[in-house]
C-alpha cells in the first residue's frame, strides 16, 4: 500500500462540500416563488441514518436550513475542522436521488472553503446539530456545475449532516509529556497550537519501525476500523528535512480508518499506532518496508532506500457509524 499520507481517503465525500471542487460562477438569482424547498423533510434521531422527503416537485431557488435536532456543544467556526456524518441528495426537476452518505459507513472531515450554501448552513451551529440544508445552485456550483459529482446548472443539492466535533485551529496532543525523543532517535520540540519540530541526530536510522509515546493521551485505545483524526508531521532522515506535503499543520487534521482492510495509510502507521490512546503524541521512525516500499514515493523526494520520521498527534476516534 503506497497512498500518501494526506490524500483524502472518500474523495466525493471530500469534494462535495469542498467549493473549489466544482464549478465557480454562481447562477443569477431568480425572482422568488413557492417555496418548494421548505416542504424537505427529515425524520431520525442524532447519529442514525435519516429518513429524507424530497417531494416530487421542481426545487425553488430558495436556500432552505433548518436545524432539524439542536445540540448543546460549542458553535462551529470559519476557521474549526468538523468530524460530521451527512447525507447527500441531488434533486433534478422532479427527482431526487441519494449521491452519497457516511452513515452506514465512518465519519468526513470538513474543513477548507466550504460552498456557499454550507457555510451559511454550518457556521454557528452547535456540535450535537442535525442540519437540513437545501442548496439552490447560486449557492452552490452555480451555472456549470460539477461534471464529477453530476452536478448540473439546475440541481439543487440536499444535505442533512450531524455535526459530531470541531477542532480548533492548532488542535494537538492534550496528554502528559513522557519524553522528547532522543538518546540515538530524533528529539522533538513543539510550543503550544504549533506543529513540532523535529531534529533528526548525525548517526545512522534504525532498521526496523520503532515506536516512542512522546505524549501519553489518557483517552480510549485505538481499535480496529475507527475513524481516527491526527495531526502530523513527516521527515526523511536522509535530508534532516520535511518532505513536501508532510504536514497536516499547514493545512487541516487528518482523517483516516485505522487498519483498514484495505489500508488507507502506510504499514508503519497502522501496526506503529497500535495499543496508543487518544491525546497522545508518537515518533515514528519507518523504514522503506512499512513505509513506500522500493518505489518511494518520487513526488515527496522520498527515495526507496529513505526512513521517515513522523510525529502523530492522536486527537480523536470514531466508532463505525451505527446502521439504522
Amino acid at each position: 500500500m503506497r497512498r500518501f499520507l494526506g490524500l483524502t481517503v472518500i474523495p466525493v465525500i471530500a469534494c462535495v462540500v469542498l467549493a473549489g471542487c466544482g464549478s465557480s460562477k454562481p447562477a443569477p438569482a431568480a425572482t422568488p416563488s413557492v417555496n418548494t424547498n421548505a416542504k424537505v423533510t427529515v425524520t431520525g434521531g442524532f447519529g442514525i441514518t435519516p429518513e429524507v422527503n424530497i417531494p416530487k416537485l421542481d426545487a425553488s431557488n430558495n436556500l432552505t436550513v433548518k436545524t432539524v435536532v439542536q445540540g448543546t456543544g460549542p458553535a462551529l467556526t470559519k476557521t474549526d475542522s468538523l468530524v460530521a456524518n451527512f447525507a447527500l441528495y441531488l434533486w433534478q426537476g422532479k427527482t431526487s436521488t441519494l449521491k452519497a452518505t457516511t452513515f452506514t459507513t465512518n465519519p468526513a472531515i470538513i474543513s477548507g472553503t466550504l460552498i456557499p450554501g454550507l457555510q451559511a448552513a454550518l457556521y454557528g451551529q452547535k456540535v450535537g446539530s442535525r442540519v437540513l440544508a437545501v442548496i439552490p445552485p447560486a449557492e452552490g456550483y452555480g451555472t456549470t456545475g460539477s461534471s464529477e459529482l453530476g452536478v448540473g446548472a439546475n440541481t439543487t443539492l440536499v444535505f442533512v449532516i450531524d455535526l459530531l466535533k470541531a477542532y480548533a485551529a492548532g488542535a494537538s496532543a492534550s496528554g502528559t509529556t513522557v519524553s522528547d525523543g532522543g538518546d540515538g532517535l530524533p528529539t522533538v520540540t513543539a510550543e503550544p497550537g504549533k506543529a513540532p519540530v523535529v531534529t533528526i541526530p548525525a548517526s545512522s536510522p534504525p532498521s526496523t519501525l520503532v515506536v516512542k509515546t512522546l505524549i501519553k493521551g489518557t483517552g480510549p485505545v485505538l481499535a480496529k476500523g475507527e475513524y481516527v483524526i491526527a495531526q502530523y508531521v513527516g521527515y526523511i532522515w536522509r535530508t534532516k528535512k520535511q518532505f513536501p506535503g508532510g504536514s497536516s499543520w499547514t493545512g487541516t487534521p487528518f482523517g483516516f480508518i485505522f487498519q483498514a482492510p484495505q489500508p488507507q495509510v502506510i504499514a508503519g502507521w497502522d501496526t506503529g499506532l497500535a495499543g496508543q490512546t487518544v491525546g497522545s503524541r508518537v515518533l515514528l521512525v519507518i523504514p522503506p518496508s512499512d513505509g513506500y516500499g522500493k518505489a518511494g514515493a518520487s513526488s515527496a523526494g522520498i527515495k526507496g532506500t529513505d526512513v521517515l520520521v513522523y510525529v502523530v498527534d492522536i486527537l480523536d476516534a470514531f466508532a463505525r457509524s451505527p446502521v439504522g
